[in-house]
């Protein structure tokens, strides 16, 4: 099982006709299994299992603290695309009614099933807090170091990225995938699993903010999102509502906030 694969391609190139060898992005599926019942089926890039599924588990709402997990771990064959977890007895009855529905409205996949699935995703969730301000100069900064930690993506063309920031601006944790949601749950996942993840305050991502990823933020309790491309409408009304700044690099060296202004404060 590996994240990256050769393939053979054509370039063509006017009278120019010539095989050559392309790395290309590891894609496969990966199992959730909560108490011993199939939760979710995700395409992503193998590796770093066990942190994405910490991940998601926080973005759906299936635990709030790693306390809230019994076990999490691969399967008794060790099959690294399938991945278990128990929750503690408190943690089950919490999380009965999203256990007995299966597979939550964070995966794109699923979309979204009307008003009243809205309206259940906007109830678990909560505005998150006031306190850490960003100056342009050090957004900017932060968006700049996202390709230093891009190596999948330099070999493949085809990875997101996500890195997550302290509130000094210092990079707690990052991670890349084929998806940008998974990207993003990995690497909630390694500071959750560390029980570092109350030190996050901003991601910046490679792709564009849509509301899952909204989702996933807010149960990490982040409060500034920085992305490579403009979010979403229905992630600006979500981020609104949650009190964040969601905010994308504009050019020639700028950047457009779409809310959550009162972050920003002027450079040094």
């Amino acid at each position: 099982m590996n994240n990256i694969d050769s393939k053979n391609a054509i370039f063509l190139k006017e009278d120019t006709r010539r095989t050559c060898e392309q790395t290309l992005i590891g894609e496969e599926p990966l199992l959730i299994r909560i108490e011993d019942r199939p939760y979710s089926v995700i395409m992503r890039t193998p590796g770093e299992e066990i942190p994405h599924v910490a991940g998601f588990c926080l973005g759906e709402g299936l635990v709030d603290d790693f306390e809230d997990f019994a076990t999490i771990g691969y399967c008794s064959q060790m099959d690294p695309n399938v991945v278990t977890v128990k929750l503690q007895p408190a943690g089950r009855e919490k999380a009965a009614s999203l256990l007995k529905r299966g597979c939550f409205i964070s995966q794109t996949s699923c979309g979204i099933c009307g008003k009243e699935m809205m309206e259940e995703l906007c109830q678990m969730l909560t505005p998150v807090p006031d306190g850490t301000e960003i100056s342009m100069d050090q957004a900017l900064d932060c968006v700049k170091k996202l390709n230093d930690h891009q190596d999948l993506y330099k070999k493949t063309h085809a990875a997101h990225a996500a890195m997550l920031f302290d509130s000094q601006f210092n990079v707690l944790a990052s991670a890349e995938d084929v998806g940008r949601h998974n990207a993003l749950d990995k690497a909630i996942g390694k500071l959750f699993l560390s029980s570092s993840l109350e030190q996050a305050r901003m991601a910046v991502l490679s792709s564009r903010i849509s509301y899952e990823l909204i989702q996933k933020a807010a149960r990490a309790r982040l409060s500034i999102l920085i992305s490579m491309s403009r979010p979403t409408a229905l992630a600006v009304e979500l981020g609104k509502s949650l009190n964040m700044t969601l905010a994308c690099p504009a050019k020639p060296s700028g950047l457009l906030v779409f809310c959550g202004e009162n972050r920003l404060k002027k450079n040094r």
